[in-house]
């Protein structure tokens, strides 16, 4: 099927852009907020974050903006999504919504919320 859709994201990848679907956030906030937002189920280090980040990135889905940490830490890098990776985001959810209505066809999952 050919469609114009982004291409899929990793796991860390949806999770993170979804993390920074409110706002710009430095590194650590975005692993508190993808425990917070996954109920603890998707713990990010800092390698699987920062390689996803630069992945990410790379892929003009997030940037890097200038930031005044309010704790004052000069080393902290914010980033925050771009048009681009509201788009992969939205493609991505929009491919897990069509798998889920299938599984639901095939009575694999309850009908129901996700």
């Amino acid at each position: 099927m050919m469609t114009d859709d982004p291409p899929a994201l990793s796991t860390a990848g949806l999770h993170v852009l979804l993390a920074l679907g409110d706002g710009p956030r430095h590194g650590y906030a975005i692993m508190q907020a993808v425990a917070a937002e996954s109920a603890g189920t998707v713990q990010l280090g800092p390698t699987t974050l920062y390689r996803t980040l630069r992945t990410l990135h790379d892929a003009g889905l997030v940037s890097e903006i200038a930031h005044d940490d309010p704790a004052g830490d000069a080393r902290r890098r914010y980033y925050q999504i771009t048009d681009a990776g509201r788009r992969a985001a939205g493609a991505q959810l929009r491919r897990l919504q069509t798998l889920i209505d299938i599984a639901r066809t095939k009575r694999l999952i309850h009908p129901g919320p996700a």
